[in-house]
C-alpha cells in the first residue's frame, strides 16, 4: 500500500490478515499519529471510500476490498523513541497464552493502542516486544484508565471467532468488573437497562450519555461491600457499549471514584490526595470458550495494589476491617 501519511490519495487492497476488522479500527491502526477525531471526521465526510462507495465506520472489511484514504498529515514521534518506550515502560503480565490467543492483565493508565496524544499502546508494545510474532490483534478494548483482562488474537481465525463471540454479548463471554463508586448502594442485585448514545464534544473527544435514541445497554450490578461514603460493586456486562459501566453508574448518581470523564471532579481531587490515583474500575474476570477448540476458559486478573490498597486504607480509617482476604472470599463466591 501507499503510506497514508503522504500528500497524495492512498489506495490499498485488503488482504486475508486485515479482513474482518471494522473500518474505523483499521484506519486508526494504519494512520498512526492521526487523532481519532480526524479519522472519524474523514469517515463522516465520505473522504474514505470502500470499493468506490461510502460506508459506515462500523463496516467490516472483506478480503479484496479496495480502500481509498485521502491525504493526511501525520505528526509522529520518531520510531526509535516509540520502540524504546514500548520496551521499557509497559509491563504486560500474561494470564494465559497458547498458539491462538494471548490474555493480558492490562495495567491502568495505558491505552490499548496508539492514537491521539498516545505514541504507543498495549498492542504496539506487544508487537515490538515480540518481533517474531506474525499476527497480533486486539480482540476487544478496555478504556485507558481501566485495568484487567484483555484478549489478543494470535491468528486471524481465532480473532474472528473472538469478535463473533463478543458480538453475542451475554451469550458469548461473561465479563465481570470490580468498581468502587461514590455513595451507599442499596440493592444486592440491580439490573440497569438504559440506552446509550455516543457523541463527540466540540474538542473532538468521545463521550456517551443515556439517551432514549441510543443503543440498548444492559448491566447487572451486585453489591459486594459498603462503607459510609462508597460501595464496592461487581458489574456484569450483558451488552458491550462504549463506557457502559461508567455512564450507567454516573446516570444513577453513583459515579466511579477517580473517573475523570463522568465522575465527581471535586471528589476526585481529594481522592488523589488520599491515595487513589486511578479510576477504580478493574476487569477482574472473564469466562468464555476457546475460539478454536471450544474448551471453557476462565481468566482472572488479581485486584491491583493501586485499587486494593485504597480499600485497605479506607478500612483503617473507618475501622471496618474489610481485608484483602475478605475480598478474595467474596469474589470466590461470585
Amino acid at each position: 500500500m501507499t503510506g497514508p501519511g503522504n500528500n497524495s490519495v492512498s489506495h490499498l487492497i485488503i488482504g486475508e490478515e486485515e479482513a474482518g476488522q471494522r473500518l474505523d479500527n483499521f484506519l486508526i491502526r494504519h494512520c498512526k499519529g492521526v487523532p481519532k477525531s480526524h479519522v472519524y471526521r474523514i469517515l463522516r465526510c465520505g473522504e474514505v471510500r470502500v470499493n468506490s462507495g461510502r460506508v459506515d465506520a462500523t463496516y467490516r472489511l472483506c478480503n479484496g476490498d479496495k480502500v481509498r484514504i485521502p491525504p493526511i498529515r501525520i505528526a509522529e514521534r520518531p520510531q526509535n523513541e516509540v520502540d524504546e518506550a514500548a520496551k521499557t515502560r509497559v509491563d504486560l503480565p500474561i494470564i494465559y497464552e497458547d498458539e491462538a490467543m494471548l490474555v493480558i492483565d492490562k495495567p491502568e493508565g495505558i491505552a490499548v493502542h496508539g492514537g491521539s496524544g498516545v505514541s504507543f499502546g498495549v498492542i504496539e508494545a506487544l508487537r515490538r516486544q515480540r518481533p517474531q510474532a506474525k499476527f497480533l490483534e486486539l480482540a476487544h478494548r478496555l478504556d485507558r484508565e481501566t485495568s484487567g483482562v484483555l484478549l489478543v488474537g494470535k491468528k486471524r481465525l481465532a480473532l474472528t471467532a473472538l469478535h463473533d463471540m463478543f458480538r453475542e454479548h451475554g451469550a458469548g463471554a461473561d465479563k465481570r468488573y470490580l468498581v468502587l463508586v461514590k455513595g451507599r448502594w442499596m440493592n444486592n442485585t440491580q439490573h440497569v437497562k438504559l440506552p446509550l448514545h455516543k457523541y463527540l464534544t466540540e474538542g473532538g473527544e468521545r463521550r456517551v450519555s443515556v439517551n432514549p435514541e441510543g443503543k440498548a445497554a444492559h448491566t447487572i450490578f451486585r453489591l459486594l461491600a459498603r462503607w459510609p461514603d462508597m460501595s464496592l460493586l461487581e458489574a456484569q456486562l450483558k451488552t458491550g457499549r462504549t463506557h457502559q459501566i461508567r455512564v450507567h453508574l454516573a446516570h444513577l448518581g453513583f459515579p466511579i471514584l477517580g473517573d475523570e470523564k463522568y465522575g465527581d471532579f471535586v471528589l476526585n481531587k481529594n481522592l488523589k490526595r488520599d491515595g487513589l490515583k486511578r479510576m477504580a474500575l478493574h476487569a477482574w474476570r472473564m469466562v468464555f470458550r476457546h475460539p478454536l477448540t471450544g474448551a471453557p476458559l476462565e481468566c482472572i486478573a488479581p485486584l491491583p495494589d493501586s485499587f486494593g490498597g485504597y480499600i485497605a486504607a479506607v478500612d483503617v480509617r473507618t475501622d471496618r476491617q474489610f481485608t484483602a482476604d475478605n475480598l478474595e472470599e467474596i469474589l470466590s463466591d461470585q
